[in-house]
């Protein structure tokens, strides 16, 4: 197999109209730099600053808590087919790829019309995975998008909304989103906490749950932020970050976003409408079939 696989689009599942997606903040800095330089001028620069989008898919076969992930059936679909279907109903997407180390993910990909781009075993994480795919694409772009394979439901508005936020924070090298944690979900390590400052910038994530207050309980009044697993990253970080050192924090909670805010680069994050449905274990798989039963996606 080569490299890089190309092969014709296949049909795409369609958009869940329920859930709507907003840019928390993301448009404050915008707005003051267009106040200031003036707003024509500044729209001219927007339209033209990171314009090139590819979104990418990492995946892998191997997992400590879920092997053979991406190829789980959901409803007789693999989950990744489900994630790339959703994937294509991106507007800001130029170009949608899988990137994987599995001969048998790859054969999987292509068979349903996805483009594949195969990468070393010895990436550490999804990012890394990202930047060695994106360093064997032909084309240049400005900014990838690292779509997590393991949310069949990602609502292609979020994958959007994060491209637009990093579009109109230019200080800022990645974007993410968040969305309103469950208070069953409070202490369940799978699910990373978020918070952010008041012009929506990250300040840090954890495993644990973030503010934690002296009680030691769950404040039903706090809006606990869930990070969703979807980020994306301007081209020219994504290709130093695999040469960032690892850090203590990142280490500590096994999180990758740490290592970024850890080397003083920022962040931005936006606040969605979103129930996650990210599979972790294979008991989420009968969940997300449930639900999409419900909801008649089938």
């Amino acid at each position: 197999m080569s490299l890089t696989s190309v092969c014709s689009s296949s049909s795409s599942s369609g958009s869940s109209s329920s859930s709507k997606t907003w840019i928390v903040h993301g448009l404050v800095a915008g707005a003051a730099i267009a106040v200031a330089i003036g707003t024509g001028a500044y729209l001219g620069r927007f339209r033209k600053f990171r314009s090139r989008v590819v979104g990418i898919i990492p995946a892998r076969f191997a997992s400590s808590r879920f092997q053979g992930k991406p190829l789980v059936e959901i409803l007789g679909k693999p989950m990744i087919q489900r994630t790339w279907e959703r994937s294509k109903l991106a507007t800001t997407l130029d170009h949608v790829v899988v990137a994987t180390d599995d001969e048998e993910i790859a054969e999987c990909c292509i068979g349903f019309g996805a483009d594949v781009i195969m990468t070393s075993e010895s990436c550490r994480n999804g990012t890394e995975r990202c930047n060695e795919a994106l360093q064997k694409l032909e084309k240049k772009y400005d900014i990838v998008v690292n779509i997590q394979g393991d949310e069949p439901l990602i609502d292609p508005e979020i994958i959007d909304g994060v491209v637009k936020a990093l579009q109109a924070a230019p200080d800022a090298v990645f974007s993410t989103a968040v969305t309103s944690l469950k208070p069953e979900d409070a202490f369940d390590p799978n699910r990373v906490k978020c918070v952010v400052d008041n012009r929506g910038y990250a300040i840090y994530f954890s495993r644990g749950l973030i503010p934690y207050n002296k009680s030691a309980q769950v404040n039903p009044d706090f809006p606990y932020l869930l990070h969703l697993g979807i980020q994306s990253y301007d081209s020219k970080f994504l290709r130093i970050y695999p040469d960032l050192q690892p850090t203590p924090l990142q280490l500590e909670e096994d999180l990758e976003q740490l290592k970024v805010l850890e080397n003083g680069y920022k962040m931005k994050v936006i606040k969605v409408d979103h129930e996650a449905h990210g599979v972790d274990t294979p008991e989420d798989v009968e969940k997300i079939e449930a639900l999409m039963r419900e909801r008649n996606l089938t």
